[in-house]
C-alpha cells in the first residue's frame, strides 16, 4: 500500500492566500462564494464526505464571535468527482463586513474505499451506519475523522480576510492523495487528516499538454487494435507527489491530441507522456519535465512521440 506522505496535499502546508475583490455590490456587506476542488490519490477508489455546515470565524467580523455561517445545508460530496472540476458549496452568501481568520468546514461523516495489493477494496467508513454507503456494502474498518464534526475542519488564511462590499471567490482544495492515511500500529483505522489549500478563484492556472507524433514513427497494433494517441495518457505529478491522469484527445481532428488539467495552485509540477499497456515509446522532451505554473496562468507544454513498439 503506497505511503500516503503525497495525498494533490489536503493542507499542503497551506498555500498563501491572497484575496482578490472580484465584484462589487453596494451596502456594508460583502459576498462569498466557495468553489471545492480536488486531487485524486492512487489507492483509493472513492472518497466521500457529508459537510454539514461551512461558516468564517475570527478577527473583527460582525456575528457571533466573529462566526459567519456560509451554509448550514448539509452536502455530501464525491471528492475524486472533483478532480480536474469544481463544485460550489456556496454561492454569494451575504458577509458582514470586517476581517475573518479562517473558513471552516463541519465534515459529520464520510467513507473511502482503498484498494488493496490482491485487487480487492476495502471500506472504511466513520460509522457503519453512515447514511452515505451504498446500501449493501460492507465496512471492513474505521474511518477516523477527529472532531472535525465539532469544531470543523480550519482552512487558515495567511492573510485575514477582508470584506469592505465586494466579492470573494474562494477555490478550495480538497487533496484526496494527502488527506487519508493508515493509522501507525497494527489498529486497522484510516485517518483523516486533511491538508488543505485555498486561494482567490482567478489566482488558480491551467496547464495544457499537447502531444502529436513524427512523422515516420508508426504506432504498433497490439491485440488486433491500432494503437493511436488517443491510447496515451499524460500524468502529472505535483511537489508533494500526487499524481493527476488525464486522457488525451483530438477534437479537431488535426492530429494534435491534448490535455488540460485545470483549477492548479501555483507551485511546480512534472508531466509525462505515457503509453498504454505493451507499448514502449519515446518522446522528445523525454519526460518527466518540470513545470513552473505562476499565479492565474496558463501554460502549454508539447511532447513529440519519436518512437514507439510493442513490448
Amino acid at each position: 500500500m503506497a505511503n500516503f506522505s503525497r495525498l494533490r496535499t489536503l493542507l499542503l502546508a497551506l498555500f498563501p492566500v491572497a484575496l482578490f475583490p472580484l465584484l462589487a455590490c453596494g451596502g456594508g456587506d460583502g459576498k462569498v462564494s466557495v468553489l471545492l476542488t480536488d486531487a485524486p490519490g492512487d489507492d483509493i477508489q472513492t472518497a466521500v464526505v457529508t459537510i454539514s455546515e461551512i461558516y468564517l470565524q475570527g478577527g473583527n467580523g460582525e456575528g457571533d464571535g466573529g462566526r459567519v455561517v456560509l451554509r448550514d445545508t448539509p452536502v455530501t460530496v464525491s471528492l475524486l468527482d472533483l478532480a480536474n472540476s469544481t463544485s460550489e458549496l456556496v454561492s454569494e452568501a451575504v458577509v458582514p463586513q470586517g476581517d475573518y481568520s479562517e473558513l471552516r468546514f463541519v465534515i459529520t461523516g464520510g467513507y473511502i474505499e482503498v484498494a488493496n495489493e490482491d485487487g480487492s477494496t476495502t471500506v472504511f467508513a466513520s460509522s457503519d451506519d453512515y447514511a452515505e454507503l451504498p446500501e449493501g456494502t460492507s465496512v471492513g474498518g474505521r474511518l477516523h475523522m477527529p472532531s472535525y464534526g465539532a469544531s470543523g475542519l480550519k482552512v487558515k488564511f495567511s492573510e485575514r480576510l477582508t470584506i469592505e462590499g465586494e466579492q470573494k471567490v474562494l477555490l478550495v482544495d480538497f487533496d484526496v492523495g494527502q488527506s487519508f492515511g493508515k493509522e501507525a500500529g497494527n489498529s486497522g483505522r484510516w485517518v483523516m487528516s486533511p491538508v488543505i489549500k485555498a486561494a482567490e478563484v482567478t489566482a488558480s492556472g491551467s496547464i495544457q499538454v499537447t502531444v502529436d507524433k513524427e512523422s515516420s514513427v508508426e504506432l504498433p497494433e497490439v491485440d488486433g487494435h491500432q494503437v493511436t494517441l488517443g491510447d496515451f495518457h499524460v500524468a502529472m505529478t505535483n511537489e508533494a507527489g500526487s499524481i493527476e491522469r488525464l486522457a488525451l484527445t483530438d477534437e479537431n481532428g488535426d492530429g494534435v491530441y491534448e490535455a488540460t488539467f485545470k483549477f492548479l495552485f501555483p507551485g511546480r509540477f512534472t508531466l509525462e507522456v505515457v503509453a498504454p499497456a505493451f507499448v514502449s515509446a519515446t518522446t522528445s522532451p523525454n519526460g518527466p519535465v518540470p513545470v513552473d505554473l505562476g499565479s492565474g496562468r496558463e501554460v502549454t507544454h508539447h511532447f513529440t512521440v519519436t518512437g514507439a513498439t510493442q513490448q
